[in-house]
């Protein structure tokens, strides 16, 4: 559980996670003094990096936030929390322009307009987009720069958040394991959680590596609501190939034209939807697993669009796809569904605080309300963006911008060892943990498989008391629990022995962790 600190805070703010959200957040905090932890061993982490199709705002033409929030709503099955949506979509072209700014490089079309691409349930082309289908890479490049020249931020790489440190209920820094296994205290006047998702704990994800969860896991620990956990989107096209993580195959390329076909080559039908590709990621994914889970294949078809569009929009797809051996100008692609992203989290209000003073939270830790059961494509990147900003502004207020004397230490990454891992679950142990997770709170769920999962990871508690797997298990149980508590379908929360939406359940969910595993065990 969450520990004592005493003394003095050694920074005015810890922020945790070094994805776009992190950087956004330690880059508006000026002039407070700034400790930006990483667990990895260079500053750029999360998913941001490996978003291919970029920031859905509404800067085109025939387009405006109104249009941007309807599609947002839709797309979120009566979940979503219509004032946060407005807030989060009119800061989209502000977003945009503070990028801009700071040197990302977004893709232009011949009049030198911000060159649009259309995804999945967007009624406008409004994903702005960056090297074609590498937007995040260049969203996290410009971050990254603009960090390592700022002054007042304190680079820690090679650092795992363990635990939130706590006096009288109000967080006041946290324990972080080092890269030689030591435990380490942290002392702060305000912590942020930008910790990512929690993608890992599937067999098949599109996450990188770190994505185990740990933010939401000591948040839970210290006794913070937790909101809408049973809510996991499952990127539809992945490249089914025996990687891990899975490869993205990048919505816009469907959004271009390109078209998800059957093992006969004959185009994807949905009903109620005119084209298969452009219906909501957790439609699609729940076809394409009903097909697979009938010994059929289902195939992405890019070959229309031709070699030098796809050379010129998706170099990243085809570089993605020629390291496992198939080229999208040449091939089908085979594709299945994957653990993508994690609309639950920590419950926070508009300006990012969480339940328990002294801790605020945003990106995919967080759950702000804006995605409801089912996330927008290519929103999250905008919700990085724009509660990044909106964490740090307020915080910066609750501290009144008076800074801590400490001492001056220089920002930049310690020597990077990628091997220096000591947090990291056994292999077998993890094996077992995902395999766990992954049979009953996949795409398709029930009471029985939720439970199957439940029962296996409550017996592997005492096999890991840090580190990832402690963390892994507690956000597995307390979705488990969430996703038996919710008996209805909706959005990416889908359940074969309750098919049909309820009105009963027509609210988002907030419970502490203690409550949520209490009322599954009796649910």
């Amino acid at each position: 559980m969450s520990g004592e600190t005493r003394g003095a805070p050694d920074v005015d703010v810890i922020v945790v996670g070094s994805g776009a959200a992190g950087m956004v957040a330690a880059l508006a905090l000026a002039p407070l003094r700034v400790a930006l932890l990483t667990k990895t061993h260079t500053l750029a982490g999360g998913a941001s990096p490996y978003a291919q199709g970029g920031v859905a705002a509404a800067v085109g033409r025939d387009d405006d936030p109104e249009q941007h929030a309807k599609d947002t709503l839709v797309a979120a099955a009566g979940l979503a929390d219509p004032a946060i949506v407005d807030a989060m979509v009119a800061d989209g072209p502000q977003a945009i322009a503070r990028l801009i700014a700071l040197g990302a490089r977004f893709d232009r079309d011949d009049f030198g307009h911000l060159a649009l691409s259309r995804e999945g349930a967007h009624s406008r082309s409004r994903v702005v987009r960056a090297g074609g289908d590498a937007a995040g890479a260049e969203i996290v490049r410009a971050l990254s720069a603009a960090v390592m020249e700022a002054r007042g931020i304190d680079l820690r790489t090679e650092s795992f958040l363990e635990d939130l440190l706590l006096e009288k209920g109000r967080v006041t820094g946290l324990t972080a394991m080092s890269a030689s296994g030591a435990l380490l205290s942290h002392g702060a006047r305000a912590v942020v959680l930008a910790t990512g998702g929690i993608g890992r704990l599937f067999p098949e994800t599109t996450n990188p590596r770190e994505a185990t969860g740990d933010g939401l896991a000591v948040a839970a620990r210290a006794g913070a609501r937790l909101a809408d956990l049973e809510f996991i989107q499952f990127h539809p096209t992945a490249l089914d190939v025996a990687r891990d993580p899975m490869p993205l195959i990048t919505e816009a390329l469907r959004g271009a034209g390109a078209l998800l076909v059957d093992a006969r080559a004959r185009p994807l039908r949905i009903e109620g939807w005119e084209r298969a590709e452009l219906a909501p990621r957790d439609i699609v994914a729940r076809e394409i697993v009903a097909r697979l889970a009938r010994g059929e294949r289902v195939a992405l078809d890019a070959r229309a669009l031709g070699a030098k569009r796809l050379e010129s929009e998706f170099p990243q797809v085809i570089r993605t796809c020629l390291a496992v051996g198939y080229d999208p100008r040449r091939d089908e692609l085979p594709v299945a569904p994957a653990a993508h992203y994690h609309m639950g989290g920590v419950a926070v209000d508009a300006r990012g605080r969480t339940s328990i003073e002294g801790l605020w939270a945003c990106g995919e830790v967080a759950c702000t309300g804006a995605h409801g059961a089912n996330r927008l494509a290519s929103n999250s990147l905008l919700e990085a963006l724009v509660y990044g900003a909106r964490v740090a502004e307020d915080v910066r207020s609750a501290l009144g911008c008076s800074t801590v004397d400490a001492a001056a230490s220089s920002s930049g990454a310690r020597a990077a060892d990628a091997t220096a891992t000591p947090w990291r679950p056994p292999l077998r142990l993890e094996s077992r943990l995902r395999a766990a997770v992954g049979r009953g709170l996949g795409v398709i769920r029930d009471a029985d498989g939720i439970r199957e999962t439940l029962s296996s990871l409550d017996a592997l508690v005492g096999e890991a008391t840090f580190g990832e797997a402690r963390n892994m298990i507690l956000v597995g149980r307390l979705i488990g629990a969430s996703a038996l508590l919710r008996e209805e379908s909706r959005g990416a929360h889908w359940r074969r022995d309750f098919p049909e939406q309820n009105a009963r359940y027509a609210r988002r969910s907030a419970r502490t962790a203690d409550q949520l595993l209490l009322a599954a065990t009796v649910a």
